[in-house]
């Protein structure tokens, strides 16, 4: 049996608004019984006609103006595809529910958004916050303020690092820091208040085999289901759909026979190829950057290694200047030594020169005294003769 597939949020904001098959779906997810479900708001952005179907042909313009004005409209272009990604977020519904709970019930507010893309992450955190904030979830209880508890879905057509594991559940667990142990406080108000309860749904990670009737119920989603070579529309098994779910196969079947809600699809499809091509585009030039700011990161260490050379190399020179330095004042040292050592030797040699010339004085004295003396002795044997 043909329904429309409900990964196209037109198709599940169509199934949404039946409130019986939105409360059976919420009910299965959450496994809580709805007692009642009021749509508290709903946010849809999808336009029904993508905008190059609305676009209108321009003018022809002169060359010379074209070529003035290209690179402004690239830059048109550019941020009208920024505000247009911008402007698509997930589909986000809002519900106000009463649950039934031991004893009586209780008012939640439930927050359903469903995503394709995995940048919408940060609106999710957005839309949770303006949740906390937002009045619409305030109540008076014998006149003083409360706040309701917040319920989130997420349907998410991309993985988010848990394969094994298509629906998660993350619960208030209170623990107690000392003993470890867990503490009872499902119907605390501090504690419902200040934290919300999630399911997360990977769509993408729905089982061929269904373990309960959850994961039957949410077959509806899984796109191995896709009829043919056309994604708008799953090919289930209804005859293996549970009874208390039927509104939510008889809705999603109702919208096959529905040209509007084909003409959305398409619009959806063309509009999120506009938003995938840019981030690709965007990827591209990331990727881009990224291998300059590599090149610029690379040469950047490539001038401090040569940096780090060059001191290396000046510490070096400075050493051996040093080193040259020490040697130049211990030969400065050596010539005074030897300077001195050659004044000394001078003084000494003078001294020599000096007694030299004494002892030749006394040499002369000496020779002077012998010839006086040999004179002497001539005489003297002169007059022995003479007398004689």
């Amino acid at each position: 049996m043909l329904i429309a597939n409900p990964i196209y949020d037109v198709v599940f904001k169509f199934m949404m608004e039946d409130k019986k098959a939105a409360a059976a779906l919420i009910a299965a997810i959450i496994g809580e019984e709805v007692l009642s479900l009021e749509p508290a708001r709903i946010e849809y952005t999808i336009p029904a006609v993508p905008a190059s179907r609305n676009k209108k042909k321009p003018k022809k313009k002169k060359k010379a103006e074209a070529g003035e004005n290209e690179e402004k409209k690239e830059q048109t272009e550019i941020e009208a595809k920024m505000k247009a990604i911008a402007n698509y977020t997930v589909c986000r519904l809002d519900f106000t529910a009463h649950i039934s709970v031991p004893g009586g019930q209780k008012t939640v507010h439930i927050e359903v958004q469903k995503a394709k893309l995995s940048s919408d992450i940060m609106r999710f955190r957005r839309y949770i916050g303006a949740q906390y904030n937002s009045s619409g979830n305030i109540y008076r209880d014998n006149n003083t303020d409360k706040s309701r508890q917040i319920y989130c879905i997420f349907l998410l057509g991309y993985d988010i690092g848990l394969p094994k594991n298509p629906i998660i559940h993350v619960d208030n667990r209170v623990t107690d820091v000392v003993t470890g142990k867990r503490v009872k406080a499902s119907s605390n108000e501090f504690i419902n208040s200040l934290h919300h309860r999630s399911w997360i749904i990977q769509i993408n990670r729905l089982r061929k085999r269904h373990r309960n009737d959850l994961e039957r119920l949410l077959d509806v989603f899984d796109q191995k289901h896709c009829w043919s070579d056309d994604a708008h529309y799953l090919n289930v098994d209804d005859e293996k759909f549970p009874e208390k779910y039927r509104s939510v196969y008889r809705r999603l079947a109702s919208a096959v026979v529905s040209s509007e809600m084909r003409a959305m699809m398409e619009a959806e499809d063309d509009f999120l190829e506009e938003v995938r091509k840019w981030e690709r585009e965007n990827a591209k030039k990331d990727m881009t950057i990224e291998e300059h700011v590599k090149a610029h990161e690379e040469k950047d260490r490539t001038i401090e290694e040569k940096d780090r050379t060059i001191e290396e190399k000046d510490r070096t020179i400075g050493e051996k200047d040093r080193a040259i330095g020490e040697k130049d004042r211990t030969i400065g040292e050596k010539d005074r030594t030897i300077g001195e050592k050659d004044r000394t030797i001078g003084e000494k040699d003078r001294t020599i020169g000096e007694h030299v010339k004494a002892l030749e004085e006394k040499d002369k004295t000496i020779g002077e005294k012998d010839r006086y003396i040999k004179e002497l002795e001539n005489r003297f044997a002169e007059m022995q003769r003479t007398t004689l």
